[in-house]
């Protein structure tokens, strides 16, 4: 399944809630009702990305070492497994696009 960036950063600006209740430019400053900081803009945006993957994995290894241990149950380990996946597509997806953008500006003539 190919996840494209664009969709990725949707997906991933409809989940923290960005648009709804955001400062100029869509990204941080959302208040109370999205999960960036004041402050934070993109760098925070992305520290949080960062962190959801990683909380997705480890709850996709836990969920895993239950069912090995006979203590989980095998759609527990999939859903987790699912989920993990799609936020590292979106990571890899971001990643993607901020080196895209970044060699575009190194590109631009001064």
């Amino acid at each position: 399944m190919s996840i494209g960036a664009l969709d990725a950063m949707t997906a991933y600006g409809r989940a923290l809630g960005v648009g709804a209740d955001t400062a100029p430019g869509g990204l941080g400053k959302t208040g109370t009702t999205g999960r960036t900081q004041p402050g934070d803009g993109f760098g925070g945006m992305v520290e949080q990305l960062v962190g959801d993957a990683a909380g997705a994995l480890r709850t996709a290894e836990t969920a895993s070492a239950r069912q090995v241990a006979g203590n989980g149950d095998l759609i527990d380990v999939v859903t987790a497994m699912g989920a993990a996946e799609t936020a590292l597509d979106t990571v890899v997806a971001v990643r993607d696009r901020m080196v895209s953008a970044y060699t575009d500006i190194m590109r631009l003539q001064i």
